[in-house]
């Protein structure tokens, strides 16, 4: 420690206003899920999720001038708007049933692991966006980054039916 006392600003920190913001996030379903356990801490992030939700869909809307977005638009608008935050999403297999999606980076980055609550930000975004548009979305999160997955593999259902699995969430038209 020779010489003059280094200044705050000129430390090397990890921290400016999307780490904090990730770390912040974080903390709060990490407590969430301490206090009220998972399911509970889950299901106050989907309520969050679906404001997202609706305010992502009603942004795209108005960006591509449409009343709804069509089966296709769907598709490209669920890869977008993770792109636009930083996600690695991209399309596995595209159905007239489903939409398979994969992903390689979670836009919540290394601060998603074990905080599973959070995946109901995809969740709640993706099921609402295609219920709107489509009168019905079941997503069901099969493999999940913060669950230890290498990546995330996420199934929007687009018709209810029997093979849409007991662990997928519904989300209809309003």
């Amino acid at each position: 420690m020779n010489g003059s006392p280094v200044r705050a600003a000129e430390a090397d920190l990890p921290l400016e206003r999307d780490v904090f913001t990730r770390t912040l996030i974080r903390e709060l379903a990490g407590t969430l899920e301490d206090v009220v356990g998972l399911e509970d801490a889950s299901g106050y992030i989907s309520v969050v999720g679906m404001a997202i939700g609706e305010q992502i869909d009603g942004a795209y809307r108005s960006a591509l001038a449409v009343d709804r977005l069509s089966r296709d638009q769907v598709a490209d608008v669920l890869v977008d708007l993770k792109r636009r935050i930083q996600g690695d999403f991209f399309i596995l297999e595209d159905t007239e049933d489903r939409i398979v999606l994969g992903n390689r980076v979670c836009p919540f980055g290394e601060k998603v692991l074990d905080r599973p609550s959070l995946c109901m930000m995809t969740s709640n975004v993706f099921g609402h966006i295609a219920g709107q548009n489509l009168r019905y979305a079941a997503v069901d999160l099969e493999q999940t980054i913060a669950q230890g997955a290498a990546g995330c593999r996420v199934v929007v259902y687009l018709r209810p039916s029997d093979s849409v699995p007991a662990s997928a969430r519904e989300y209809f038209r309003r």
